[in-house]
């Protein structure tokens, strides 16, 4: 798949990346990272930041450190990632308790932990968890309006009819909750999810809203909203690629053409946005000063377009593939640590353009580069 340099490159960076996580995954062994605080990882699963229950335990960010230990153990056999992977998703099932910190994110803080636990173990706990996490997304399927129902109860006011792109990556759990117990009804609600989001989210350019209002009683949209973009009818590239990846989600799981095709338009358009130096703004609309940066929108699309590039014809391949090397040499070589200073490897991921803390380490950037660079090995532990 890889030219001969190419895969020099990559055979290094592996390297790095083992090197680097040996010493991390022991430094951070019973801790649930999101961030770092002078280099050091944080810890969500006693940190609680505002006091609310979506933000301690229940932070939706807390799968992907358990993610990044299944794909350590998943590259080495080393007995030490399966352990910490263990112990990170035990700690989850206090979110099942409290309960009222839980939303539509259930998919990414079970799809990289219990369902990856039972897919590399087949422990039936870890099936339980992910089953239960499951209903609990269906559970917030909107009837009337075909979405699914994203962030509970928020200060900006109503938002019992808000959907948002990111839920494109957590309806995966649905899709794996049909294929083990074989009910139909967690495809179904999926399919109608991912089928609004193409309607109501992706533009004919390419670019994706990144939040919706939709009537929660009768249907129609009603809005939409900057987010964590720019501005209303801006393109907040993270956004970009949760789209990009996440309808290559759906097309894995159910091989739906229309899935692939939109896939490819938010592809295009967001290759066509790359700059000549590969590193990507937050927003693709935004202003050209501050040049306000996300890593981990580089690490996420890299991932998508790499997935793309397996699905489509050899004809195609290097149309997605080569964004990717780009984006991820990129990463390795001007937006990594691989010093012992700090804990993360990106830097300068971003959450929001709006939110002042930025240009910080985040752990999904982190992960969803590695998970980048496993796949053009080409034997990484699928997730999603």
């Amino acid at each position: 798949m890889l030219q001969a340099n190419d895969q020099l490159w990559l055979d290094h960076v592996i390297g790095k990346i083992t090197a680097k996580m040996d010493w991390v995954s022991e430094k951070s062994r019973h801790k649930i990272p999101y961030t770092t605080i002078n280099g050091t990882h944080d810890d969500r699963s006693i940190d609680n930041p505002t006091g609310t229950a979506a933000d301690g335990i229940c932070w939706w960010t807390n799968g992907f450190w358990g993610g990044m230990m299944w794909l350590m153990y998943h590259e080495t056999g080393q007995e030490k990632y399966k352990e910490i992977a263990n112990n990170s998703e035990e700690k989850l099932d206090e979110c099942f308790r409290q309960y009222y910190g839980l939303h539509h994110d259930v998919g990414f803080m079970w799809l990289p932990t219990s369902v990856a636990n039972y897919k590399v173990t087949k422990n039936p706990e870890s099936r339980k968890r992910a089953l239960h996490a499951a209903n609990l997304l269906a559970g917030r399927f909107n009837l009337a309006g075909g979405f699914i129902r994203a962030w509970n109860d928020l200060p900006e006011g109503d938002t019992r009819g808000w959907a948002i792109i990111d839920c494109m990556f957590n309806i995966p759990l649905l899709y794996w909750a049909t294929e083990e117990t074989g009910d139909p009804r967690f495809q179904q609600i999926a399919m109608k999810h991912a089928d609004t989001s193409m309607e109501a989210f992706v533009r004919p350019d390419g670019s994706v809203n990144h939040i919706v209002e939709f009537d929660p009683f009768q249907g129609g949209v009603v809005k939409t909203y900057g987010g964590q973009g720019y501005e209303e009818g801006s393109s907040w590239t993270r956004g970009q690629t949760w789209a990009l990846y996440g309808f290559m989600m759906s097309y894995i799981h159910t091989g739906k053409e229309e899935y692939l095709n939109t896939a490819k338009r938010i592809a295009h358009y967001f290759i066509a946005n790359i700059p000549d130096s590969g590193i990507i703004p937050i927003d693709f609309r935004q202003p050209k000063e501050p040049a306000y940066e996300d890593s981990t929108a580089a690490a996420i699309a890299a991932c998508g377009l790499i997935e793309m590039a397996k699905a489509v014809g050899q004809h195609e391949k290097d149309l997605y593939l080569n964004p990717a090397l780009k984006l991820l040499k990129t990463l390795d070589e001007s937006r990594s640590d691989w010093t012992k200073d700090s804990d993360c490897i990106l830097i300068n991921g971003s959450a929001a353009y709006h939110n002042p803390n930025r240009h910080t380490a985040i752990i999904y950037g982190d992960y969803y580069f590695m998970e980048a660079v496993f796949k053009l090995k080409g034997n990484d532990l699928y997730l999603w």
